[in-house]
C-alpha cells in the first residue's frame, strides 16, 4: 500500500509572498527565534497578523525556517534551515535570479504544505488555459489528493480557488496583470516567467534559458539522484519534481541546460546507444549544491 501523504490548501491566508518578504522573514528568525509568538509577529515584522501568519507559512513552504523542536528548548520558537542559513548568509537581499529559483523549487516540490503548487507544476497537463478551466482541474487534483491523503473530507472549492487565485498572482509578471504600477502586494516569482497571458489566457512557457542558471538543474539533480546516481534525460523530463516539471523545460531546453553543466565539469552526459545518460560527478546533495553555488556568487563578487 502506498504510504499516505499529508495535504494543505490556502495555508497562505490569500498573501502570496510580496518583494522584502523573504529577507524581512529570515532576517527576523535570524535576530529573535521568538519572533513570530507575540500577535503572529505583527509588530515585530510591522505587517498585518494575517499577513505575518503568510509569511511564517511561505519560510516554512519553502524549507528555509523550522520549528525548533521541543527537547531542544522548551520555548520553541523558529530557526533557520541548514538551506535558510545557505540562503541568508548567501543572498539575504534575494538578489541574485538563483535565489528565487531554489524557493520556487522548493515550495513547488512541498507536497504537504502547498499541496497546489506540487499539483499544478507536477500534474497540471494544461499550457494554455483559462481561470475556469485551471479551477475545474484543479479540484478534482484536490479531490483525488484528499482521496489518497486518507482526509476523510473533500477540499472545500473555495480553498481550491483561493490557491489558484494565489499560483496565477504570484507568477503572471504585473505588467501581464491588470493593476496600477503603483500596486504594493507584486511578488518577486513573476520574474521567473513560468506563467503568461496571451488573448485572455495563461499560457505556461519555457523560461528564458539564458537567464536560468544551469545550477538550479544540478540542484534538482542532486535532490533526485542519489549518491553518484544517473537519470535518462527523458526520465529527468518527467519524474516528478524534476528539471522537467518544476522549470518548464522541454527536451531541448533540459538538454542545452545539462550541456552547460556538463561543460563545467559537474556532471556527464553519455550519449551512446541512442541514450542520454546523465550521470552526477559524485555524491552530492541538494544543499551541497546551493552552498557551492553561494561559494562561488561570493568569489564572483570580489573580483575587482
Amino acid at each position: 500500500m502506498a504510504e499516505k501523504r499529508s495535504i494543505r490548501f490556502k495555508g497562505h491566508e490569500t498573501f502570496t509572498l510580496r518583494e522584502g518578504w523573504l529577507n524581512k522573514g529570515l532576517t527576523a528568525i535570524a535576530e529573535n527565534p521568538h519572533v513570530f509568538r507575540e500577535n503572529y509577529g505583527a509588530d515585530a515584522l510591522g505587517m498585518g497578523p494575517n499577513m505575518a501568519k503568510a509569511l511564517r507559512y511561505w519560510l516554512r513552504c519553502a524549507g528555509l525556517a523550522e520549528d525548533i523542536p521541543k527537547r531542544e528548548s522548551k520555548e520553541g520558537g523558529m530557526r533557520l534551515s541548514p538551506v535558510g542559513r545557505i540562503v541568508f548568509e548567501g543572498d539575504r537581499y534575494i538578489e541574485d535570479i538563483f535565489t528565487l529559483w531554489l524557493i520556487h523549487c522548493r515550495i513547488a516540490a512541498n507536497y504537504s504544505q502547498a499541496t497546489a503548487w506540487n499539483l499544478f507544476f507536477n500534474k497540471f497537463g494544461y499550457e494554455e488555459f483559462d481561470r475556469a478551466r485551471m479551477v475545474q482541474e484543479m479540484r478534482m487534483s484536490a479531490y483525488l489528493a484528499a482521496e489518497e491523503a486518507g482526509a476523510g473530507r473533500r477540499v472545500p472549492d473555495a480553498s481550491v480557488d483561493s490557491d489558484c487565485d494565489a499560483i496565477l498572482h504570484m507568477y503572471v509578471r504585473r505588467g501581464d496583470r491588470e493593476g496600477t504600477p503603483e500596486e504594493k502586494n507584486i511578488s518577486p516569482f513573476g520574474r521567473l516567467s513560468l506563467i503568461k497571458t496571451a488573448g485572455g489566457a495563461y499560457v505556461r512557457a519555457q523560461p528564458d534559458l539564458g537567464r536560468l542558471p544551469e545550477e538550479i538543474v544540478l540542484y534538482l539533480l542532486a535532490e533526485s539522484l542519489s549518491g553518484a546516481g544517473s537519470a535518462e534525460l527523458d526520465a529527468l523530463l518527467a519524474a516528478e519534481n524534476g528539471p522537467g516539471k518544476l522549470l518548464q523545460l522541454g527536451r531541448n531546453g533540459l538538454a542545452e541546460l545539462l550541456d552547460r553543466l556538463a561543460a563545467k565539469g559537474k556532471i556527464t552526459i553519455n550519449r551512446t546507444a541512442g541514450l542520454n545518460m546523465v550521470y552526477l560527478g559524485g555524491p552530492l546533495t541538494g544543499e551541497q549544491a546551493a552552498a557551492e553555488y553561494y561559494g562561488n556568487r561570493r568569489k564572483r563578487l570580489r573580483r575587482p
